[in-house]
């Protein structure tokens, strides 16, 4: 073990790996950083710079990035951008990162804030996307001159790890419902095993209700009727684009956390894929999701106590709402917000 985290064994504190990620990332980081101290968090942060865009991005890089999660087992990340040209590796370092820890379940979970009025208030569904295969294989090649073959995967082992652990979720939880969303009438094969495996799981869990859904349907649904979902499950091109879908309706990527886990690993992210490359460096980035992403961390750790501390304020600073960045329709900027957090932080923790 490294001399920091024996530091932080004999002081009682939690090593977390962090990524700061690109655009707004490191600012949104910085927040939590902020929050942390002034909640005197017992957590200590191991900083990585993975980043394609600024060519931070290595081998080596990863490697360390890994070296340190093996110690820590869980990580707070910020979206690392992974740009459009083809340099001659198909697979981006995010998803290299996300094969590596073998995070196969990405978790978000979509909830309405109180004193944030969307056209769809109390809301509150759980959408669970296989994340290391499907459409995001990087299996991409060039068959004839004008013609590629793209290969969407799907595997037997893949789809029912997933949909035990959406079915899980749901029983620790305390969810009702499992609707697995797919592409089965013209994917018969693909989609086809997802959803039969998803059906051989769900007769495992006779107390959950299990239902399924065309992925083309299900978008129409939940704009029009969200209230009907409770835990989604869904292979992971689906699962990235109805997070998106989903997080809009109860205040954009700024608001809603998100997770991913393997079975060793825990990393915590937000919901929505959204980059705010617009407000780089500008001190208007919302940190709600960021913060809402690292107080769920902190739960992880069973911290309960600064958890509920760090989602309390945040939640507050929403509900009170004197205080709202530029996309929840206020004038503040970032600080502003994370002050006010750390002004609702316990009373007589108040410096």
């Amino acid at each position: 073990p490294s001399l920091q985290s024996e530091n932080a064994r004999s002081e009682g504190t939690f090593q977390v790996t962090m990524l700061p990620g690109d655009g707004v990332g490191p600012e949104l980081m910085n927040s939590v950083k902020e929050v942390f101290k002034a909640g005197s968090v017992p957590v200590v942060f191991d900083e990585h710079h993975l980043s394609e865009v600024q060519n931070t991005a290595s081998e080596e890089k990863l490697d360390k990035v890994l070296d340190s999660m093996k110690e820590s087992k869980v990580a707070l990340i910020g979206k690392i951008h992974t740009p459009m040209e083809f340099k001659g590796d198909l697979t981006s370092y995010d998803m290299r990162l996300r094969r590596k820890l073998d995070l196969f379940a990405n978790v978000v979970h979509v909830k309405s804030l109180p004193g944030y009025q969307t056209r769809h208030n109390n809301l509150d569904l759980v959408i669970i996307r296989e994340q290391t295969e499907g459409e995001y294989s990087s299996l991409e090649h060039e068959s004839a001159k004008g013609v590629i073959e793209c290969l969407k995967i799907i595997t037997r082992a893949k789809s029912q790890r997933i949909a035990k652990f959406a079915f899980d979720f749901a029983t620790k939880k305390g969810r009702s419902k499992v609707t697995a969303v797919h592409k089965a009438n013209i994917m018969k094969l693909g989609d086809g095993l997802f959803l039969q495996c998803c059906r051989e799981v769900a007769e495992l869990y006779p107390k959950i209700k299990f239902d399924t859904m065309i992925i083309d349907n299900c978008c129409m649904q939940l704009v029009q009727n969200p209230y009907q979902f409770d835990v989604l499950v869904m292979p992971n091109l689906y699962g990235n684009i109805v997070d998106n879908l989903a997080a809009g309706l109860v205040g954009g990527a700024g608001v809603v956390p998100g997770e991913s886990y393997s079975a060793e690993y825990a990393v915590f992210e937000m919901g929505a894929r959204h980059p705010f490359a617009q407000a780089v460096g500008r001190n208007i980035a919302n940190p709600t999701a960021m913060l809402l992403s690292a107080a769920n961390m902190l739960r992880h750790l069973n911290l309960e106590f600064h958890s509920n501390m760090v989602a309390d304020a945040v939640k507050k600073v929403i509900k009170v709402g004197k205080v709202r960045t530029r996309d929840l329709g206020g004038y503040s900027t970032t600080s502003d917000f994370v002050k006010s957090v750390i002004d609702n932080l316990h009373p007589h923790y108040a410096a």
